[in-house]
This record gives C-alpha cells, structure tokens and sequence, in this order.
C-alpha cells in the first residue's frame, strides 16, 4: 500500500486551534504518539514510519508547542492537555485508541487513561509519572506562599522577555545538541528544522510559548493522582533511561499505586529522551508490546 503524508490537520479545543499530522492508513488501528514538553510531534517521525503501515498513526502538537496555537494567558494547567487529549480522541472517534507518549506527553496520557480506562487498548509512557517522591518532599519543605512569588516572577520574566532568537539555523542545532548529547547529527537536524520558526529578521526562535517556563501551581493533589493511576485497567509499559534525571517508579515506590497490568523497562546507555538514544530497541519493544 502506497501511504502518503505524514498530513497537516487540525481541531477545535477550548477555542484553540491545535495542530496534528495524521500519517495515514484509516482503516488500521489508532495509534498517537504524544510529545513531550517544549518538543514537537514531528520528533516522532521515525517511529511513525517504523509503526504506520500497521497503524494509523496521529501525532499531535500540544496547545503551545509546535504549529498548535498558544493560549492568550500563557497558563498552561495539565489538565487542560487532558483536556485536549480527550477532545482530540472524541472528536476523530479514535476510542479505543493506543498511546505512546513521552515525558509531559506521558502524564497526560496516563491521567486521560486514569479517567477513561476503556478508552485505551494499551498505554506506553516514556518517563511521563513527573516529579519523583523525593522532588516533591523537597517542595513541601518550601513554604507554600514562596512557591506562588516564584511563579509571578517567572511569568513576568516570561512576558518581558522576547523569545531567544538564532543568527543562524546551526545556533539553534548547537542547542538541540547541548540538550541531548545522545542525538545523532541526523536526528538532531530534523528536529531542529522542525522546532524552529524564521523570525521576519531572518534569525530563528523556537515555537514553543515561552511561558511554559512558568509551571502552574495549580493542579491535581497526589491523592488524586494516585486514584487516577490505580484505575488504569489497559497493558501499560512505563519505559526509563539509566542516564537520565527522571526517577524510576519501579525504584521509588510509584508502581505500588498501579495494578498488575503496569510493568517497567529501563534502557542503559539512554537519557531522557529513550525513543532517540535507543531507537532500534524502542521500536522492537514497541512491536513486542503492541
């Protein structure tokens, strides 16, 4: 079967337009693979090629992130992506669907799937649980008013502060280098050409709004997160790298708040961003796990 795209698509959520591509193949089961913070969702294209003639691949961009719309406020609560994520899935009646998802992309996806166990055949969250125990104890030892003064000050930096602009395309590529030493020069440049916008200057800035710098304060207690995790009914694989900074649930306790359904994978030689640093390994898994 000849498949073209991957396509650019959209939908309405919250008075935003979002942005998706869709990699074709309708008739085949639906798959999304949802991207991680300050990402895109075209650094999922070498797992969609790998995964599209068997699935029916749709890769969102996140509300303020690549060609998606950014909100007026720049308040970005995550159960507003819930939100989104669940209006994406009724609106192309995708349900039951399978998710893959990376880190930001992981916790929405396993809260949607906490709130709509039978609307996900299977889940696969690549280091998507979000701050380890002993992160959030040491947030607790702060008092609760700092915290609030932190966050206005960053969003007045955010909105004082025009987004970091790149003479050159290869200023920008140093960055994605910097941020993930594990890339390969190919791998670095296709994400890059796809995580930057030409400024009419002709210097070039990142799409993502930067105040998603300012992480909202307000959301859902760890009470309420752990009820939404033990509902989770569907086969789940939550996969780390041994180098990364995020925390192995398997090793911190979070697993207890699971079923049986939920198992762990961890990649040595892998940092944050496993689906790069182990790609050939990532998809065979995938395939295995699928």
């Amino acid at each position: 079967m000849d498949l073209i795209g991957p396509t650019s698509q959209s939908y309405i959520s919250q008075r935003t337009r979002l942005h998706y591509v869709d990699w074709g193949n309708a008739g085949a089961p639906p798959l999304i693979l949802l991207h991680g913070g300050r990402d895109h969702c075209r650094n999922w294209d070498w797992t969609a090629e790998a995964l599209r003639e068997d699935w029916h691949v749709i890769c969102p961009d996140l509300r303020g992130h690549g060609d998606s719309e950014w909100n007026n406020n720049g308040h970005y609560p995550i159960m507003g992506f819930v939100f989104d994520l669940s209006q994406l899935i009724h609106q192309l009646q995708l349900a039951p669907v399978t998710i893959v998802a990376h880190s930001l992309g992981g916790n929405i996806a396993i809260r949607y799937t906490g709130l709509y166990p039978e609307n996900v055949r299977k889940l696969v969250a690549i280091e998507g649980l979000g701050p380890s125990p002993k992160v959030q104890a040491e947030r607790r030892e702060k008092p609760y008013h700092q915290h609030w003064i932190e966050w206005i000050d960053k969003k007045r930096e955010a909105s004082s502060r025009q987004p970091k602009r790149y003479a050159t395309f290869e200023g920008a590529l140093s960055r994605m280098h910097e941020a993930n030493s594990y890339l390969t020069a190919e791998q670095a440049r296709h994400l890059t050409l796809h995580a930057v916008m030409r400024n009419e200057d002709g210097t070039f800035s990142w799409k993502f709004d930067p105040h998603l710098h300012a992480w909202p304060l307000d959301d859902v207690s760890s009470r309420g997160l752990q009820e939404m995790w033990g509902r989770i009914t569907c086969p789940t694989r939550f996969i780390y790298g041994a180098d990364s900074w995020a925390s192995n649930p398997e090793k911190d306790g979070r697993l207890a708040y699971f079923g049986d359904n939920v198992s762990v994978t961890e990649y040595e030689r892998a940092g944050h961003w496993v689906h790069h640093d182990r790609f050939t390994d990532f998809v065979k898994e995938l395939r295995d796990f699928l």
